[in-house]
Formats: C-alpha cells, sequence, structure tokens
C-alpha cells in the first residue's frame, strides 16, 4: 500500500505555492451529483456526446477547462446547473463573467456550451445568481490527498460560511483543476484566484477580505488570468496595497523571459477603484532556493523540478490627474 501523500511531502518541504495558479479563458462547470472516476467527465455516467465534445475542445486548442461541481445538499432537485465563467475582454480585468444555464439533463450540456461559443442565444440560460462560487477540490479518487485534506475543509468551510452569514457566497465540491500536493485547495470565481494548503482562518479572510494579508505568503497559489511565471509579482502588488487590491483591475502585462530563463521582465499596468493608473516595471530572478524536485501527486513514480521565480525589484509610476505628470517610487526585493 502507498503510504505516500503529496500534500505532506510538499508542507514538510516547506514549498512556496505561487506560481501555481493555471491560465484558462473559459471555465464550463456543470452541476453532477453522481459518482466522480479517476478522470471526472469520463467517468460511466457522463453521456457520450458530452465526452466527445470535451475531447473535441481539448484537441481544438481552445482555452477551455470543464468541471464537475456539486454541493453537500444539492438544491437543484431535477436537472443540472451550468455555470461559465468567461474572462473579460475590457481592457481591464478583474477576472471573470458569470453565465449560468439550467438543463434536465446532461445529453443537453455539449449544446449549452456550442451555442455559447458560437455567441448563440440559448433557451437553457437562466438570471445568473450574483454570487462569488468557491471550488473545493474534493476528487479523491483522482488523488487520495484531494479526500484526506479536501472533503473535511469543504465540509468545515459550509460552517465557517454559516457563521460568517455571507448570503454571496457559495461553496462548491469540484473534480481535479490540478495541484492536489496542495490540498485543500480551491479556486474563488468570479476572481478566478487559486489558493492552497489552506486551513479555516485563511478562509475567513479570504471570504471577507479582512485580517492578516500575510496569509497570502502560505495560502496563495496566484491569479488564474496571469502567467504562472509572473504570478509571485501579483502577490506582491497584493502585499503592497493590501485588501483594497480586490478592487483593482489590470491589463494584460508585457512579458519577456530571457533565454535561459532565469530572468523575467514585466511590465503591468493596473487601474485602482478610484480609477487612478498605476505602472509597474518589475524584474522577476529565478529562485534557486525556493525551486525543488517533488512528487506532483500521491501515485507519482518521479519527482518533477518545480521552478520559482521572485520579484527582484519592482518600479511603480502612479499616473495623476494631469496626463504628464506621475508620482514613481521604487522598491527592491532579496534575491
Amino acid at each position: 500500500m502507498n503510504k505516500f501523500f503529496c500534500a505532506d511531502a510538499c508542507r514538510g518541504a516547506g514549498e512556496d505555492i505561487i506560481g501555481s495558479g493555471t491560465n484558462y479563458g473559459t471555465y464550463v462547470l456543470i452541476e453532477h451529483s453522481g459518482i466522480w472516476d479517476f478522470d471526472a467527465l469520463n467517468s460511466q455516467n457522463i453521456p457520450d456526446n458530452l465526452k466527445q465534445y470535451i475531447a473535441e475542445i481539448k484537441q481544438s486548442g481552445l482555452s477551455l477547462r470543464f468541471l464537475l461541481i456539486k454541493q453537500h445538499k444539492p438544491q437543484s432537485q431535477t436537472g443540472h446547473r451550468i455555470i461559465i465563467y468567461d474572462q473579460t475582454q475590457a481592457k481591464f480585468s478583474s477576472g471573470y463573467e458569470k453565465f449560468e444555464f439550467k438543463v434536465e439533463h446532461l445529453e443537453q450540456v455539449s449544446r449549452v456550451v456550442k451555442d455559447y461559443l458560437q455567441g448563440k442565444a440559448s433557451q437553457f440560460e437562466v438570471q445568473p445568481s450574483h454570487t462569488r462560487d468557491i471550488l473545493v477540490c474534493t476528487h479523491g479518487s483522482h488523488d487520495k490527498c484531494c479526500a484526506k485534506y479536501g472533503i473535511p475543509f469543504y465540509m468545515e468551510s459550509l460552517k465557517t460560511l454559516s457563521e460568517l452569514k455571507l448570503q454571496n457566497v457559495q461553496i462548491w465540491k469540484a473534480s481535479h483543476f490540478g495541484g492536489h500536493r496542495f490540498a485543500p485547495t480551491c479556486i474563488d470565481f468570479p476572481d478566478g484566484r487559486y489558493y492552497g494548503l489552506l486551513d479555516q482562518t485563511a478562509l475567513r479572510s479570504i471570504l471577507t477580505r479582512k485580517g492578516d494579508i500575510e496569509c497570502f505568503n502560505r495560502v496563495y497559489r496566484g491569479w488564474g488570468i496571469l502567467p504562472t511565471d509572473i504570478q509571485c509579482l501579483e502577490r506582491e502588488l497584493i502585499l503592497l496595497h493590501g485588501w483594497q487590491w480586490f478592487k483593482y483591475k489590470i491589463a494584460a502585462p508585457e512579458i519577456k523571459k530571457h533565454s535561459d530563463d532565469t530572468k523575467i521582465t514585466v511590465s503591468l499596468v493596473y487601474q485602482a477603484s478610484n480609477s487612478r493608473t498605476y505602472h509597474c516595471d518589475a524584474e522577476l530572478v529565478k529562485d534557486d532556493h525556493k525551486t525543488m524536485e517533488l512528487k506532483g501527486s500521491c501515485e507519482a513514480q518521479t519527482s518533477w523540478l518545480f521552478v520559482k521565480y521572485a520579484v527582484k525589484s519592482f518600479h511603480l509610476t502612479l499616473e495623476l490627474e494631469s496626463p504628464v505628470q506621475f508620482k514613481s517610487f521604487s522598491e527592491n526585493k532579496a534575491s
């Protein structure tokens, strides 16, 4: 019997989990309370037409991820909810836009997604619930750490949510979305931010956006709308601006990765809640101290090298009301 737990190894190694928030343009969340196999989307109770369509999407190269979701006590007694989160296309983005549908049968899911991607109106569309959707990976048949850590965390999270009396948050069980060694791990929509190695204290801060912002040094995997290599820069900006940062929006960054992969230069523009614009120019370097070899899952036969980057320095320019006036400051980080 394999007694190795990848999440225990991650904790023991003191891995910095930033830079592991995977990037997709669109997420399709399918409510399905049945049994999930190792490959949830290929489970026996998933209809063949949906399996075939998912295979076609993967072959097409579209930046789209399908996930199965369910709740401890399903709200829908009949039918299945489909929630689509699509990355906003405006110049400045804060994450994803939500669209919601309801179908009677899973055979109808592929038609809903096809119509959505083609910009067609759907008879199955319903008014989206204006909630944050927190997806906790509990997919124990894919990796046992998601059962060992994910399932208890999900149940405790329901109690936390009840205690906080938050009416605009739903917490879901979700199928595998990567990073089992960070269990318990979650995605927070509509932001699209990834978290791991979670406990209820950190979850309270994430849900209420209050408390010790320094917890992001421990539990933050990264913002899924940014490339993984530069997600450490956004974490620095979170620590700089505090919880106010979650009201800010960012533009697509300009990135130059040097040929030996040891250095990255980034130019990032972001907009504060008061509409002021900041320009951030940063230098990121490979962090040899944090780069390490680990097994990425409980059943992995070999270790993988997980390269980590750190912010060496960054320079911020604040554009004032007059377009020719700027306020600048810099910060150097230890490499």
